[in-house]
């Protein structure tokens, strides 16, 4: 026993020693570590106290969703840059910032925006009574981080998966499938991180509002990994074809072959958010045996594309769509740039007397917005 002890003291020895021969410099550690910024810093009345260590910095601004536009921050005599702002509602906002002309996230807060082209950080201020958006204390699901063989593509793919609370795969029990697409630039986790789709969905069921659902969210951009294998030489965003494929033949069989899942059209929906909301009109329009849930969330079309786009097989027979579909659902924020050509898309639904709900609400082309859509349709899904 004493030479084991003995053994442990020159062990401990050696690492004190190691420890002290790579001792980072306290300068360092000031800059990694900065004392005294806590960024952000929600406040007892709702407002918000967001810090920058920027010493050498002229100018610091604020940009921020809750905000108009940018707003200056004010430096302290330690090179710390504050401002604290109050929101209209409290809501998960989107923020970063400008530095002498350049965006950076908060460094000092973990909860960043997953996207392609930019990274903010994320904000979550709670109201006095908990929304349909926060964690509350409920039965929750799960979710999971899935790959998959693009056998079109030839490369494997990432998604994310949601399985409700109580999924047992060892059990009988099948659940339907929402395919749910993120926007123009986000990714695969854009739903989960920002859109917050497991804690509406948790608390939906919880309250047993919603049907428990398994919620597939696919990378809807295959693009990046295409031009670095020099299969494709530029992004074709408003070519939706190459999605629809990917979501009907690649991504509905490995879900329908390694989750418990009714593989039906009427257990199947589609929705998404802007370059999403383009893509699941294509995908469940022009698949209408395989979806009879259609939610697009301020879908990304333009011009007159609500009659180039959709005229072929979707107009020409109203009665199959009406006898087919359960719900076609469109919503835009009445600030979105592209509620002029969701407008049109009702009217032309309208004139063709093809049943569908259309919501436009306040707001712009914000995901606080998609998750409120979210909210509504999980609500009417599978009933």
């Amino acid at each position: 026993m004493k030479k084991i002890f003995a053994a442990i003291l020159v062990a401990l020895a050696c690492i004190s020693a190691s420890a002290q021969q790579y001792t980072i410099p306290r300068e360092t550690m000031a800059r990694m570590f900065p004392a005294g910024v806590v960024s952000p810093q929600i406040n007892a009345d709702g407002s918000v106290t967001f810090r920058c260590q920027a010493p050498n910095a002229t100018q610091v601004m604020l940009n921020c969703q809750m905000l108009e536009r940018n707003a200056p921050m004010v430096k302290d005599e330690a090179g710390v840059w504050s401002i604290t702002v109050k929101p209209k509602t409290p809501d998960i906002y989107p923020y970063c910032f400008v530095i002498d002309g350049t965006q950076i996230a908060d460094p000092n807060n973990p909860d960043i925006f997953p996207n392609e082209g930019f990274k903010n950080s994320l904000v979550d201020v709670r109201g006095s009574v908990p929304s349909m958006q926060d964690l509350q204390d409920v039965p929750h699901g799960k979710v999971s981080y899935r790959y998959y063989t693009s056998k079109r593509l030839g490369f494997d793919r990432p998604m994310c998966v949601y399985t409700p609370p109580g999924y047992n795969p060892a059990e009988d029990t099948k659940y339907p499938v929402l395919y749910l697409i993120h926007g123009m630039t986000d990714t695969y986790e854009t739903w989960f991180k920002v859109g917050k789709m497991n804690n509406i969905l948790d608390n939906l069921i919880a309250q047993g509002q919603a049907e428990p659902m398994i919620v597939v969210m696919p990378y809807a951009n295959p693009y990046p990994e295409m031009i670095l294998r020099g299969t494709a030489t530029a992004y074709d965003a408003m070519n939706t074809e190459i999605v629809v494929r990917e979501i009907v033949d690649e991504v509905i069989p490995y879900i329908e072959s390694n989750y418990k899942v009714q593989a039906d059209a009427d257990h199947r929906a589609v929705a998404g958010f802007s370059l999403g909301g383009r893509q699941t009109l294509a995908t469940g329009l022009g698949n209408p045996d395989k979806f009879h849930y259609v939610c697009a969330f301020a879908p990304a079309i333009f011009g007159n594309e609500w009659v180039t786009n959709f005229d072929n097989g979707t107009y020409s027979d109203p009665d199959s769509i009406n006898s087919n579909l359960k719900l076609l659902w469109v919503s835009c924020g009445i600030d979105d740039g592209l509620v002029t050509a969701s407008r049109g898309l009702d009217n032309a639904l309208n004139d063709k007397k093809i049943r569908h709900q259309a919501y436009f609400c306040q707001g712009a082309h914000t995901w606080m917005n998609c998750r409120d859509w979210l909210e509504l349709t999980a609500k009417m899904l599978f009933k």
